[in-house]
């Protein structure tokens, strides 16, 4: 991570994957970190490590009363932070055959909604300050429909979609919004994936190419740079062309 004055972070979803190689990179890096997720066993064992550097609260983004009394924790032992990174998510791949309202609804509660819900507990406090941050894990899935990942591409969309819109409204109180744009990274969510990732990288490369970006100011973070930019080539094909792309990735019936 570049130089810098040390700043205090909020990192929701810090259990695993990306979230806890980040912490690591930021901690690394001398800043401190309030890490949370739902199970805290977990948070304490990270925290006891960097005790000075790492507080742990238990938090579920998808009930807006558990990110409230974590906030209210964190603003009573360590103040408000500078940055606030809702990087909870989840993810399962779905064919038409197996089509799913009640997986798209779980990965909207968690994904969206778990973001709307972060958003609306730090905003006040932020816009009162004037000043902060408030950083969303979307994802390159969110540019384009692609096969088999209608409910992750959706939720993600909808993240991206949020930020832009949100975006001038925070400017003008003095608080940025970004979003992080992670391509294929290995984490227990893609091991899921039963096709080839391009590009896929470790939660450790994403980490660092993330926290170099967060010591910038950009709207998005893209990590890796790569193929985030093949993805946005993809978004800039007209539909005929887009089309006959993804159906070249389209699995035989039974397969």
């Amino acid at each position: 991570m570049t130089a810098g004055r040390a700043r205090t972070y909020w990192l929701v979803g810090a259990s695993s994957g990306i979230g806890a190689a980040l912490v690591d990179r930021l901690v690394a890096g001398g800043h401190r970190v309030v890490i949370s997720a739902r199970r805290q066993a977990v948070l304490d064992e990270r925290a006891a490590r960097d005790p000075e550097r790492i507080l742990a609260l238990a938090a579920d983004v998808t009930d807006l009363d558990s990110l409230a009394r974590a906030w209210d924790g964190m603003l009573d032992r360590w103040g408000m932070p500078d940055s606030v990174i809702l990087n909870a998510g989840d993810y399962e791949p779905m064919g038409l055959a197996d089509f799913d309202p009640t997986l798209f609804e779980r990965l909207m509660r968690v994904n969206f909604l778990g973001a709307v819900n972060g958003i609306q507990v730090v905003k006040d406090g932020f816009i009162r300050r004037g000043a902060g941050e408030i950083v969303l894990t979307a994802s390159v899935a969110g540019y384009r429909g692609l096969p088999y990942s209608s409910p992750y591409g959706a939720s993600k969309a909808a993240m991206i979609n949020l930020a832009e819109s949100l975006r001038p409204e925070f400017a003008r109180e003095g608080v940025a919004i970004r979003v992080i744009n992670p391509g294929f990274v290995r984490t227990a969510l893609t091991d899921k994936n039963d096709f080839p990732m391009p590009g896929r990288i470790e939660p450790e490369d994403a980490a660092r190419r993330i926290a170099a970006g967060l010591a910038g100011r950009g709207f998005e973070i893209l990590a890796p740079r790569g193929f985030g930019y093949v993805m946005k080539v993809l978004r800039l094909l007209p539909y005929r062309m887009y089309f006959a792309i993804t159906r070249r990735m389209l699995r035989e019936p039974g397969q």
